[in-house]
C-alpha cells in the first residue's frame, strides 16, 4: 500500500521499463500513485485495463491497429505499440490445465459432470419443464452483468424470438442481479401505450423468454470454468461496448464462435473484432451495428451447417501445430512483445520522445512455434504429449 516506498525501491533497482497491468481495474487493490512518481524512465500500460490511462506519466500502451486505430490517437495520452496477430496475450494452447477443444462432444452425464455433454443436451442446467426440452441452439455470455447494457439485452430478445427453441446461458455474476435481469427482460418483452410506463404495460412474450434464459453458478476454478464453454455454449453473444476479454479467449479456445459488434471506437469494444480478423472469422463482426449483430446470430441459429463449418475452422486454429496458429502462439507473442519493449527503450536511449511504434516480426518470430520448442519446456511438454496421445 506504500506507493512511495515502492517507487523508491523500483528506482533504486534501476528498472528501465515499468509495466502497468492494472490501470483502473481491480477496484484499486494495488498500490495507487506509483506510476505518477515516475520510478522508471519508460512506463507502459498493458492488457488488464483496456483504454487510455489519461495520464502524462504513462508513455506507451500495447495494442493493435484494429482495437486502437491511428485515427483515434487523439483520445489517448499514450503512444501506441502495435502488436501483430492480436495484442491480447493468452496461454490456453500451452497450459496443461486447459483442455483442448474437440469436434465431437462427450456423452452426456446425469447429473452433469464437468467436460461431458453438449450445449443442447446440458441445457444450461435448466430445471426440467423450463425452456425447450431440446434446444435448437444455446447462445451464451459469461461476462459480468455490468458489461451488458439495455441495448445488448434487447438484441438478445430479438435473437430468441427469431430462433425457435433457442436458449441463452448466462453466468450468475453477480447472483443478486439475476432477478433484476429477468425483470428487465420480462418488462421489455411487453408492449406499452404510455412511453414504457409500467402501469400501462400489457403482457408480451416475457414468460416464454424468461423460461429460455438460464444461469450457471459461479465456478471459482478458472480452468474448470473455461472447460464449461464447450459443455454449455454453441455461440457466444458478445457484450458491447465492453467486450468479453479473458472470457472471450476462454470461449474461443473452447471452440465457441463469438458474434460481436464492431461499430464502436472504444478499445474495449473492439477486442473480439480483432480476434475474429486474426482467426479468419471476420464474418462474425457486425460493423453496421446492433441489427447486423442480431442477424449474424440468427443466421447461426437457423443454419446448423454454417455454424458447424465456423466451429470446425475455429477449433482447427486451436489445434494447429508445427507451426502453431499465430493467434494462440505464446512464444511468438513473447518474441514480439520483447521487440516492442526494445523499441521503446531504444527511443529513450537515443533521447527521442515516445512515438507510435509498429512491431515488425523477426524472421524467427514469423516462422512460428514448432513442437521442439515447446518440448524444451516441462509444462509445455506435458501439453504436447497430451495432444499426441489424443491423436493416437
Amino acid at each position: 500500500d506504500d506507493h512511495v516506498a515502492l517507487a523508491r525501491f523500483i528506482h533504486e533497482l534501476k528498472i528501465n521499463i515499468l509495466i502497468e497491468w492494472d490501470g483502473y481495474a481491480r477496484q484499486g487493490e494495488r498500490a495507487q500513485g506509483l506510476f505518477a512518481l515516475r520510478p522508471a524512465p519508460v512506463q507502459i500500460l498493458h492488457q488488464e485495463y483496456l483504454g487510455t490511462s489519461g495520464a502524462q506519466y504513462v508513455d506507451y500502451i500495447f495494442t493493435d491497429a484494429t482495437v486502437s486505430p491511428l485515427r483515434l490517437d487523439k483520445f489517448y495520452t499514450e503512444k501506441f505499440i502495435y502488436m501483430p496477430n492480436h495484442f491480447f496475450s493468452k496461454g490456453h494452447a500451452v497450459q496443461k490445465e486447459v483442455r483442448a477443444p474437440t469436434i465431437e462432444y462427450s456423452p452426456v452425464q446425469k447429473p452433469y459432470e464437468l467436460g461431458t455433454g453438449s450445449p443442447r443436451a446440458n441445457r444450461c442446467m435448466a430445471p426440467p419443464g423450463q425452456g425447450p426440452e431440446t434446444p435448437s441452439i444455446v447462445y451464451c455470455n459469461f461476462n459480468k452483468f455490468l458489461k451488458n447494457n439495455p441495448q445488448t439485452v434487447r438484441s438478445w430478445i430479438r435473437i430468441l424470438r427469431e430462433v425457435p427453441d433457442s436458449m441463452i446461458c448466462l453466468l450468475e455474476n453477480p447472483g443478486a442481479g439475476v432477478k433484476y435481469l429477468r425483470k428487465f427482460i420480462h418488462e421489455t418483452a411487453g408492449t406499452s401505450s404510455g412511453n414504457n410506463d409500467e402501469s400501462t404495460m400489457e403482457p408480451g412474450d416475457g414468460d416464454d423468454l424468461v423460461s429460455r434464459i438460464h444461469f450457471l453458478p459461479w465456478q471459482k476454478n478458472p480452468f474448470d470454468h473455461q472447460m464449461r464453454n464447450m459443455d454449455f455454449c454453441n455461440v457466444m453473444l458478445d457484450s458491447w461496448p465492453y467486450n468479453g476479454h479473458t472470457v472471450a479467449q476462454d470461449a474461443l479456445y473452447g471452440g465457441v464462435p463469438i458474434v460481436t459488434r464492431s461499430d464502436g471506437d472504444e478499445m474495449a469494444s473492439l477486442v473480439t473484432t480483432s480476434s475474429n480478423k486474426v482467426l479468419g472469422l471476420e464474418e462474425l463482426n457486425a460493423y453496421d451495428g446492433p441489427t447486423q449483430y442480431e442477424d449474424i446470430a440468427i443466421s447461426l441459429g437457423t443454419d446448423s451447417a454454417k455454424l458447424e463449418q465456423i466451429r470446425s475452422k475455429l477449433i482447427g486454429t486451436a489445434l494447429q501445430r508445427n507451426p502453431m496458429h499465430p493467434y494462440w502462439d505464446v512464444p511468438r507473442y513473447v518474441k514480439n512483445f520483447e521487440t516492442g519493449l526494445s523499441m521503446a527503450w531504444d527511443r529513450y536511449k537515443a533521447g527521442l520522445a515516445p512515438d507510435h511504434l509498429m512491431i515488425e516480426e523477426s524472421e524467427d518470430a514469423k516462422r512460428g512455434t514448432y513442437d521442439e520448442v515447446l518440448l524444451a519446456n516441462p509444462q509445455d511438454k506435458e501439453k504436447i504429449q497430451t495432444y499426441a496421445s489424443e491423436e493416437l
